[in-house]
C-alpha cells in the first residue's frame, strides 16, 4: 500500500521525535534541597532537578507517595546525602521505581556523606542512645567547606553521565567554585564574634555548622537523638543553664517550636529558628541566600 505524501511526512517526523532523546536535560532527583540547589548551580539548563522533601520536612520522615515513585522512576541521577539519612525511606522508593539506574553502587546513585570528614561517629552502636547513624552525623549541609567538596564530585559525575555536556559542566563548576570560595571567606568573616558562644539546639542537627563556627553546645532540646523533648527533660536543662548558661536556643524550620520556645521564655535567651537548608525561610533562595540568612540570624541572637 503506497501512503500519501503527508502521512509519509507525519510518520517520517514521528520517528524522528522518538530516535531523538525526549530532552537534552539530565533528569535528576535530589533526596534534600541543599542537593536540588547544588545542581542547579552546576548544570545551569542541561538538567531537570527537583526535590523529594523540603526544608519544612523531616528528611528522616518521607512518605513514598505515587507522585515521588513516578519522578524516581525517570530518574538520570539520584543525588542523596546518604550516612542513613534516607534509610527509612529510600531503599522503598528505589525499590518501587524499577529503576535499576540509581540503585546501589550504580553511577546514577550519587551520595555526598561519604565524601566529606563526617562528625559523631560513634564508636558503638546503642539504639537506647536514640536515632544514632552508624556512619555519623548526616547533617553535612551546614558546612559550606561540606559543599564545595561535595560540588567538586558532583560536577565530576554529571560530566561522566552526560559526557556531551563535561566541559559546560566543568565551566559551571568553576565559576561556582570560585564565587562559593569568596562567599564562604566573607561568611567565616561575618561569624567571628560567635566563635565560644554556647547555644542548645533541639536536635543534633547543628554540629556542622558550630564546628565550621566554632560555637560550643551545651544542651540539647531532645534527651536522646529523635525522642521528644519532656517536662522534666526540660527543666532539667533550664536548671542546667544557670551553671552553664547559653546565649541562644536553636531549631530548624520543620521542628516544633514548643520546647524552644519554652525554654526561651525561662532562661531568657533568645530562640532562634535557622532555615537548615535551601527553602528553609523566606530568605533562602539558593545556596549563597542559605547562607546569609543562617549567619545573620545567629549573629542577631547574639547581640
Amino acid at each position: 500500500m503506497k501512503l500519501s505524501t503527508p502521512i509519509c511526512s507525519a510518520l517520517i517526523a514521528a520517528a524522528t521525535l522518538w530516535a531523538a532523546p525526549a530532552s537534552a536535560a539530565l533528569n535528576v532527583l535530589a533526596c534534600e534541597p541543599e542537593w536540588e540547589a547544588l545542581v542547579k548551580e552546576l548544570g545551569g539548563d542541561k538538567v531537570k532537578v527537583s526535590s523529594a522533601t523540603t526544608a519544612l520536612q523531616d528528611p528522616h520522615r518521607v512518605e513514598a507517595r505515587p507522585s515521588l515513585i513516578a519522578r524516581t522512576r525517570n530518574a538520570n541521577l539520584l543525588v542523596c546525602t546518604g550516612l542513613e539519612l534516607e534509610v527509612g525511606w529510600l531503599p522503598v522508593l528505589i525499590q518501587q521505581s524499577g529503576n535499576s539506574k540509581i540503585a546501589d553502587g550504580q553511577p546514577g546513585q550519587f551520595l555526598a556523606g561519604p565524601l566529606v570528614p563526617r562528625l559523631d561517629v560513634p564508636t558503638k552502636l546503642d539504639r537506647a542512645e536514640g536515632d544514632v547513624h552508624a556512619a555519623g552525623n548526616p547533617h553535612i549541609q551546614q558546612n559550606p567547606k561540606n559543599i564545595g567538596l561535595v560540588a567538586t564530585a558532583l560536577a565530576r559525575r554529571l560530566g561522566e553521565l552526560d559526557a556531551a555536556n563535561a566541559a559546560y559542566y566543568d565551566g559551571r563548576y568553576k565559576d561556582f567554585a570560585a564565587r562559593w570560595t569568596a562567599a564562604t571567606a566573607r561568611w567565616e568573616q561575618q561569624a567571628a564574634p560567635l566563635k565560644g558562644v554556647a547555644l542548645v539546639e533541639h536536635h543534633k542537627n547543628m554540629e556542622y555548622l558550630m564546628a565550621w563556627l566554632g560555637m560550643r553546645q551545651v544542651g540539647t532540646l531532645e534527651p536522646k537523638p529523635g525522642v521528644e523533648p519532656s517536662a522534666a527533660h526540660l527543666n532539667g536543662l533550664l536548671a542546667q543553664l544557670q551553671k552553664q548558661p547559653a546565649k541562644m536556643v536553636v531549631r530548624a524550620g520543620y521542628q516544633d517550636a514548643r520546647a524552644s520556645q519554652w525554654l526561651s521564655e525561662h532562661a531568657k535567651i533568645p530562640a532562634v529558628t535557622l532555615p537548615f537548608t535551601v527553602g528553609g525561610d523566606d530568605k533562602s533562595k539558593d545556596l549563597f541566600s542559605f547562607f546569609d540568612s543562617t549567619v545573620q540570624k545567629l549573629l542577631e541572637a547574639n547581640k
